[in-house]
C-alpha cells in the first residue's frame, strides 16, 4: 500500500498551480490561481506575483492562508479526485538573500528567470516579488490510492 506523505509529495511535485485563499479585510476569504515551486522538509510552497495584488495586500495584513493543488487532469465527475490541501503561513520574502528560493522556482518555471532574476529584485526593477507559504497542515484526499478512506492528514516538516 502506498505511504500517504509520499503520495502528497507526488502530487505536490507533479502539480502545476495551486489555488491559494488569503482573507480580505472584512475577514471574507478570496481565492487565487497562482504557478508554484515546492520544497520538502521543510515543508514550503513560493510563488511570485505583483504585490499590489489583492492576495498579496491580505497576506502582508494577515499572513494566514489555505490553498489546495489538484492531482488529475479533469475528465468527468465520476472521475476518482487526487489532491491536496493545506494551511499555513504565506510572507513577502526580502528582495536579497533568497537566491534558493529564486532558484528552485526559476529551475521549476524557467521562463520566470527574467522576472524575478536576483539583480532586478535587489535594485527594484522587478515587478514580482518572491513570497513562501510555510505548511503547517496537509491533508491527502485520494479517492484512487485511499479508497476506505480518502482524507489522509498529514504532519507538515516545519
Amino acid at each position: 500500500m502506498a505511504e500517504p506523505r509520499d503520495v502528497l509529495e507526488e502530487y505536490v511535485a507533479t502539480g502545476k498551480a495551486l489555488q491559494l485563499a488569503t482573507l480580505s479585510p472584512d475577514g471574507a476569504p478570496a481565492v487565487c490561481n497562482l504557478w508554484y515551486a515546492y520544497q520538502f522538509r521543510p515543508d514550503r510552497l513560493w510563488f511570485i506575483s505583483r504585490p499590489a495584488r489583492e492576495h498579496c495586500e491580505n497576506l502582508r495584513r494577515d499572513p494566514r492562508v489555505a490553498g489546495a493543488v489538484l492531482a488529475i487532469e479533469l475528465v468527468d465527475p465520476g472521475h476518482p479526485v487526487r489532491g491536496v490541501s493545506f494551511t499555513g503561513r504565506a510572507a513577502q520574502l526580502p528582495a536579497t538573500g533568497i537566491d534558493e528560493q529564486i532558484s528552485v522556482y526559476a529551475g521549476r518555471w524557467p521562463s520566470t528567470s527574467r522576472a524575478i532574476d536576483a539583480h532586478r529584485l535587489a535594485s527594484g526593477d522587478a515587478h514580482h516579488l518572491v513570497y513562501e507559504i510555510t505548511v503547517e497542515r496537509w491533508i491527502l484526499y485520494d479517492e484512487q490510492n485511499f479508497r476506505e478512506q480518502p482524507r489522509q492528514p498529514i504532519a507538515a516538516h516545519p
